[in-house]
This record gives structure tokens, sequence and C-alpha cells, in this order.
């Protein structure tokens, strides 16, 4: 990946994320730790009534790029500004 595409992709996961913010989606980055016997995933979850989505740190930024957009795949964000990369993600993702 060539440093522009990166550094692109790296300011699409921050709008991503605020954009989950703006959703009422808490986004975390965590250690997820592998052991034998079981491998936790990055992904969305729900704990006690509260949405969140956990991003494993050691996730590529267009890994992280695409679990974002799947916890936000079905969501309002009609009336939220987006750039026109995040939009044409978000409108690709829901088919």
């Amino acid at each position: 990946m060539t440093q522009g595409k990166t550094t692109r992709t790296v300011q699409l996961v921050t709008e991503l994320e605020e954009l989950a913010q703006r959703c009422g989606i808490e986004v975390r980055h965590e250690k997820l730790l592998r052991e034998v016997g079981y491998r936790a995933r990055s992904g969305s979850c729900k704990v006690r009534e509260k949405n969140l989505v956990i991003l494993d740190r050691t996730l590529a930024p267009a890994e992280q790029v695409e679990i974002l957009a799947e916890a936000l795949r079905g969501r309002d964000f009609e009336n939220l500004y987006l750039s026109p990369a995040a939009r044409r993600l978000l409108q690709d993702d829901r088919g």
C-alpha cells in the first residue's frame, strides 16, 4: 500500500469511528489475546444495552475500515456529513 493510500485509509478509519460514536456506538481499541482453545476477533457486540465495536490494535487500517463499515451497515446517517469516500463505502455495503 502506498503512503498516500495508507494516509487516506487511516483518515477513513477516524471518520468511521466518529460516525459510529454519533450513532451511539462506542469504539474501543484493544489488544485481543490469542491463546490455545479460543481466538478473539474484532467486531461489534452489545454489552448491557451498550453497542460496542472492538478493534484489535494490531489490525491494519484497511481491516479496521471493513469492521467499522460492517457495524454501521443499516444505520441512519443520511442527515450526517460524510466524506464522499465514506458515503460510497457505506452505500456499497448496503447493497
